[in-house]
């Protein structure tokens, strides 16, 4: 069945999760000082002191450069207990050396929510509903698995093969549901509403009548390419939208369920994108037309 998706619509974001969670935590946390973005992470977070992860910058988690494993594989090497994950995880051998490409990885954003966690003593879900979320009135926005009177809010993703229905109200990650719904991967499920609200504050916060933890300062870092010479050009987990020149300054970040959110400081303008293509194909070719066609009407 084919409906439009209201502002009320939850929809299940995906990789927005890196956005909407651990991007905005990290970036309270470096607006507080309690972060530094440049400092090597075992100098400060003994759990991976010694370890191959402890060479590796925050930065370079945020631009994609860290090096980490390219697949998660989660439970193939670490089992099921979140415990052995995470250690398995801040331990592992790096793929390759820091700094030397740009490789899209969700283990970045896994980590990263592991570092978030640790440095403020909560849990991810309960740092990105007080810091970001909650201030900016983002109600519907929560880690799954939804309530099922929730749920049947929410638009369906994958036909799952052991129950023969179609996900709805639950991660389609296998990450996030393997880690209890919440990590920094995905998990994430919110509306149209709530992504115009956080958006409309990354671009001007100081219209906003309350303040999340991240202001315009983290954002203007973000949007800018970090990653030098290195292709593809990236900032803070935001890179330049495909179809775009760097200086035309249109930013975008997707989820794997078919949505995805762009901005531009620039142009003062934002756009959401809110599909859930995952219900009748993993064929991204469609999509991506579909993304470029929108995001070439939304900036024009």
């Amino acid at each position: 069945m084919k409906s439009a998706i209201s502002g009320t619509r939850i929809s299940a974001n995906a990789s927005l999760t890196k956005i909407l969670a651990v991007w905005s935590s990290i970036g309270a946390l470096w607006e507080e000082g309690i972060l530094d973005l440049d400092q090597p992470l075992g100098s400060f977070w003994q759990e991976v002191a010694g370890h191959p992860l402890g060479a590796v910058t925050a930065r370079q988690l945020l631009t994609h450069t860290a090096g980490v494993p390219l697949r998660a594989q989660l439970k193939n090497l670490y089992g099921t207990n979140p415990d052995d994950i995470r250690r398995g995880v801040l331990h592992e051998p790096l793929h390759r050396s820091p700094g030397e490409a740009v490789e899209y990885i969700d283990r970045s954003a896994l980590i990263l929510g592991y570092l978030a966690e640790y440095l403020s003593g909560h849990p991810l879900d309960q740092l990105a509903t007080a810091r970001t979320w909650c201030p900016l009135g983002m109600t519907s926005t929560r880690f799954g698995p939804l309530p099922a009177e929730i749920a049947d809010r929410c638009a369906p993703t994958e036909l799952d093969q052991d129950t023969d229905t179609h996900l709805k109200g639950t991660a389609h990650d296998f990450s996030a549901r393997l880690l209890g719904g919440a990590c920094g991967i995905a998990g994430v499920f919110t509306i149209l509403d709530d992504l115009a609200a956080f958006l409309r504050y990354m671009l001007d916060g100081s219209k906003s009548r309350t303040s999340a933890g991240f202001t315009t300062a983290w954002t203007a870092c973000s949007l800018t390419i970090q990653t030098g010479g290195l292709q593809p050009a990236r900032g803070l987990f935001w890179h330049p939208a495909p179809g775009t020149l760097v200086e035309e300054d249109v930013w975008v970040h997707y989820g794997f369920t078919g949505t995805g959110m762009w901005v531009s400081p620039a142009r003062g303008r934002w756009a959401v994108l809110l599909t859930n293509k995952l219900y009748y194909t993993r064929d991204r070719a469609p999509l991506t037309d579909v993304r470029n066609t929108f995001r070439a009407l939304a900036f024009v």
